[in-house]
This record gives structure tokens, C-alpha cells and sequence, in this order.
């Protein structure tokens, strides 16, 4: 599909999950009310517990588990036994990434990517049994390298891998968006929906909604108050991918000092602006 062509037919749709999958019951219900038009296709997690695979299986919707913590395990326990991607490919992702800086410790580095790649192929082995135009993130809970973001986004012109994330970025990236932002004292919290890129939380953002937090509000009420809003958000970003209006765009800003700050971002274009309608 091209970067502005609208999807003929259903969106396939693949989901990753780590935990109750609320965010998937969410997609789910707006495939079937015709919100998204769009199907699942499978739905996987890292997690052999995750209960929101029940929400797949119930629907009779294909799932499977990659147990990232039986991979990783296994590599401390006995590495030179340990069945990981080709090493070039490894040293390929280490040398892409923005999730570990290029000065920490060689061996820690050297076990992150080894044991994700590792978990990566296993993800995509699995996944290739399906056709899917879409990838989304319902809370899957592990950052994906480069070795398995290039394998899935074929076209780098067309990103095609979503996440949501519980706070506003760019602030407050990281596993506790709600958390962080009510711990920091901020008045306002919200959730955003993003493409992937090589870092965590950085990819360039689609859509974002926001509240205002009340003196009365706790962390749960915070929590409630943003899912409530991630589960009308995130359909609505996938109906757009489903409709070719996202379109990521470079966008370059000249700061007064004449330094250039370049930055990818994504347009939502009109309904009458789409390529080929």
C-alpha cells in the first residue's frame, strides 16, 4: 500500500498484548460495531498468563505465546547453548537502537539485543502465518529492536506498527505514564497513540487526548479517567491507517542559533486529500 492509498477492503489487523488486553477489547468492539474497518487476525503476547487471551480465544481469533522470560532465562543460565539470530544481525540492531546508550557495558548490551532478537524471530516466526497490513501494541509491556521493527515496517516510508502510551508525550516515556505524571504534580494527563521507531516512546505521533486532573483525583482515578480515553483513541487512529490519512513527514525547525532540528511527525489528511480516491 502506498503511504496515501486507502486500504481496499478490511485492515488486517495484528495485535501484541502482555496483560488483560483491554485496549483489544476495545479494537474488538469497534471492528464488530464497524468503528475500525478492520479485523484481527491473531493476537500474541510474551506472556503465557496474559488474560486478555481469552478475549482473542473467545471470538475464536488465532493466539500464541512467545515467553520472552523462558528465553531470556535460559540465555543467563546457559549461554553458549543459547539459540539466537545471526550475529551480524544482532550487531545490526545494537548499532540502530536508541534504547541502551552505546557506552553502556558491552556484555549488558550484547545480552539485551541477543535475548530480544531472539524473542523477536520467535515473534515473527509465529506471525508469519498471518497477513496482516497493521501491528498494533494493546499493553505489550517489552521494547521492540530494530531487528524486529525492519522486518515488519518492509517500507520505512510507511511505518506500520501503533502503540498506545498513558501520558502525553514526549513527556514521561517509560512503563508508568500515569504514575509518573500524577508523581510529578502535573494538572493535566492523557494518552498517546504512535508509531514505532528505534527508541522507547519516541516514534512520531498520530493522535493524543488529555483531561484535567482534579485535586480530588488519586492514581486510580487518573488510570480510570485516561483508559476510558485510550479506548476511544486508539480505534480512531486505527480507522485512519485503515483510511490512508496518516502520512509521516519530516518536519525541520531552524532555531535562532541556526541549529536544525528535524524530527518525523504524522499529517492526518482530509478525506478528500487521499492518492487514488
Amino acid at each position: 500500500m502506498s503511504k496515501n492509498a486507502r486500504m481496499t477492503g478490511n485492515l488486517r489487523i495484528g495485535a501484541l498484548i502482555s496483560g488483560s488486553g483491554s485496549n483489544l477489547q476495545a479494537i474488538l468492539d469497534a471492528c464488530e460495531s464497524g468503528k475500525i474497518s478492520g479485523t484481527v487476525v491473531f493476537v500474541g503476547s510474551d506472556n503465557p498468563n496474559a488474560t486478555g487471551l481469552q478475549r482473542a480465544s473467545d471470538r475464536n481469533i488465532p493466539t500464541f505465546v512467545v515467553d520472552y522470560g523462558t528465553i531470556i532465562r535460559r540465555h543467563r543460565e546457559n549461554p553458549e547453548r543459547f539459540n539466537a539470530p545471526d550475529a551480524a544481525d544482532i550487531q545490526t540492531a545494537m548499532g540502530r537502537q536508541h534504547l541502551m546508550p552505546q557506552e553502556a557495558d558491552p556484555a549488558k548490551r550484547l545480552q539485551f539485543f541477543s535475548t530480544r532478537a531472539a524473542a523477536e524471530a520467535e515473534l515473527l516466526l509465529n506471525m508469519a502465518a498471518y497477513r496482516f497490513d497493521l501491528l498494533v501494541l494493546a499493553g505489550f509491556m517489552r521494547n521492540l529492536t530494530p531487528y524486529f521493527i525492519d522486518r515488519v515496517n518492509s517500507d520505512p516510508t510507511h511505518p506500520r506498527i501503533m502503540n498506545i502510551h498513558p501520558a502525553l508525550l514526549p513527556a514521561f516515556a517509560g512503563v508508568d505514564g500515569y504514575g509518573d505524571t500524577v508523581r510529578y504534580g502535573c494538572k493535566v494527563a492523557g494518552c498517546t497513540v504512535h508509531f514505532i521507531d528505534y527508541g522507547e516512546d519516541t516514534g512520531p505521533i498520530i493522535g493524543q487526548k488529555a483531561f484535567a486532573i482534579a485535586d480530588t483525583d488519586s492514581l486510580d482515578t487518573v488510570r480510570k479517567k485516561g483508559l476510558e480515553l485510550e479506548w476511544q483513541l486508539y480505534p480512531t487512529c486505527i480507522q485512519l491507517f485503515a483510511e490512508g490519512r496518516l502520512q509521516v513527514m519530516e518536519a525541520v525547525h531552524r532555531l535562532k542559533n541556526g541549529t536544525e532540528v528535524r524530527r518525523k511527525t504524522v499529517r492526518i489528511l482530509p478525506p478528500d486529500d487521499i492518492a487514488g480516491t
